[in-house]
Formats: C-alpha cells, structure tokens, sequence
C-alpha cells in the first residue's frame, strides 16, 4: 500500500511540476568523435552534462562500399585501433548515457543503392556495432544503443529502409534506439521519407546554418514556427533543438545562453514532445562551456 501511495505521491509532484512551470525536463545530447582535442569518450560521459552521446561518424557505407569509420584523431580504424573504445562506450552506459553510432555526416561517402542495400547496411550495423558478432567489431566487443541517421548528401531514397530493418532487431534482445538529425527547413530532404516511418525515438532538428527557420536575435517567430510544424508533424518520441555549441561551431545559428534561457527554451518546452537539446560538437562545448551554462535549463 505505501508503494503504491508513494507513485501516486510522485507521479502527482511530477505534474504539479509540469502545470506549475507549464514545461517538461529534457537531457542534452552531444556529437563526440570528429575533433581529437576533445577528450576521451570517458572523459565526455564523465562530465555528467550528456544523457545522449552520438560517435561521429562512420561516413562511408553503401553502394557496395567498405564500411568505414571516422574518428578524426581519437584513433585509427585502418589498423583496428579504435577497438580500445569499448571500455569507454561501457563506462558510458554504466552512467546511464546511451551511446550512439551516427552514421552519415556532411562529408562522408554515403548513400543507399536498393533495399536490398538497405538491408545489408542494417545487418553490418547490428553484425559490427549492435547485438550481433563479427570478428571485426571497429569499437570492439561494446554493444553501442542504437544509431543516429545524420544524413546530409547522396539521395533521400531507401532511408525508410533501413530504418525498418535496424528496428527489426530490435525483436533480437536489447531496444535499438533510432535517431536523426535533419535539417530545420521542413521536410527534410534526405531524411524526410524515413521520419514518417515513425520508427524513430530522438530527433534532433539542426536549427543551425539555415537562416530561414533558425533563431535570430530580432525574431524569434521563424524558429518557433519550425518547432511546432516538426512537433506537430513527426511521429518520434521526442524532438530535440539542434544547436552549435559555439559561435565558430557553425556557419550562423548560434544563440547566446541568455536568450536561450530566456526566450527560446520557454518558447518550445510546453511541447510534450520537447526532449532538450543538441550540440555540436564536444570540442566546441569544451571551448564555451555552453552545456554546462544551460544544463539546469533544459
């Protein structure tokens, strides 16, 4: 009886909380890898600032291309050196952060010829970084959470694919987590078709190097407009603001911590699809300090 008198007790602090701040909690998610100077995969989680950390990138697959990954200086693939990883990765989940693999990136070599190779990238993924087992896991042994689509070239075709397939292993044991991160202007081009699957779980809109539907400090109707049209019209579980974590993160976009905390983030968090915010990249959060400035905000 007092189990069950004190969820009822919580779930009631709960939504007092909600109605009283009219706004829902969320978690940061960071993209860790494409910078060598910015500490370990460890070192991120171990910041307590990150619920989401997304490896950045494996930027070649597809078309009958060799999977590779990417990892700038933190290591080499080409001579199994990234394998060390694994330690870090299960460090990570031990903390509660959920690591995932991003796949894509704005300079990678990608794209999907068929469903057929829609399928066969999936099981590479599930084989090599997911539940499966190959003899030549990039990362090692450590099973990764799931997989963040960040697409920005090729075609938009048979995304939609893969995004079946990877969740269909899911049935296989542990809940492969699905993720996007597209670009504001809606629908996205490359990724617009696999949204409407509604497969994904986290989607972390870019609201950064597109002026047209990105915060500007005289307006922020254009940013608000696009919240709600991608809170409205995709079926994920949570949507999350996509930011550059310093000014020099991104061709423009970059919001001051003040504004954010006084004016964007009280616009946007009554969405009970709103799930926090996005960074890129850990280096540029370690040059600005910004998670840590926004943290208690979002």
């Amino acid at each position: 009886m007092a189990f069950k008198l004190n969820i009822s007790v919580s779930f009631i602090c709960l939504m007092v909380l909600v109605l009283a701040t009219g706004s829902y909690g969320g978690g940061i998610s960071i993209y860790w890898g494409q910078n060598g100077n910015e500490g370990t995969l460890a070192e991120t989680c171990a910041t307590g600032n990150y619920e989401y950390v997304n490896i950045a990138f494996l930027a070649t697959f597809g078309n009958g291309q060799t999977p590779m990954i990417n990892l700038a200086g933190h290591c080499d693939p080409y001579s199994n050196g990234c394998t060390g990883l694994s330690s870090d990765i299960k460090s990570c989940q031990a903390k509660g952060v959920k690591v995932i693999l991003s796949i894509g990136g704005g300079a990678g070599s990608y794209s999907l010829s068929s469903s057929d190779d829609a399928r066969q990238v999936a099981m590479y993924l599930w084989n090599n970084f997911l539940g499966g087992t190959s003899s030549s896991r990039p990362l090692g042994p450590a099973v990764l959470d799931g997989v963040d689509f960040d697409i920005e070239g090729g075609t938009g075709e048979h995304w939609d694919d893969l995004a079946k397939y990877l969740s269909g292993y899911s049935k296989k044991g542990k809940k492969v987590y699905l993720t996007a991160a597209p670009q504001c202007p809606f629908p996205d081009a490359w990724v617009g078709n696999a949204l409407k699957t509604g497969l994904f779980d986290y989607v972390w809109v870019q609201f950064y190097n597109n002026p047209p539907c990105q915060y500007s400090s005289a307006d922020i109707a254009n940013l608000e407009d696009a919240w709600k049209q991608w809170t409205s019209d995709i079926p994920a579980t949570k949507i999350f603001l996509g930011l550059p974590a310093a000014p020099d993160a991104a061709g423009s976009g970059f919001i001051p911590v003040n504004d954010l905390t006084s004016k964007v983030l009280p616009a946007i968090k009554n969405s009970s699809k709103y799930g926090g915010v996005m960074l890129w990249s850990k280096y540029y959060d370690d040059q600005s300090g910004y998670s840590s400035s926004i943290k208690s905000h979002v």
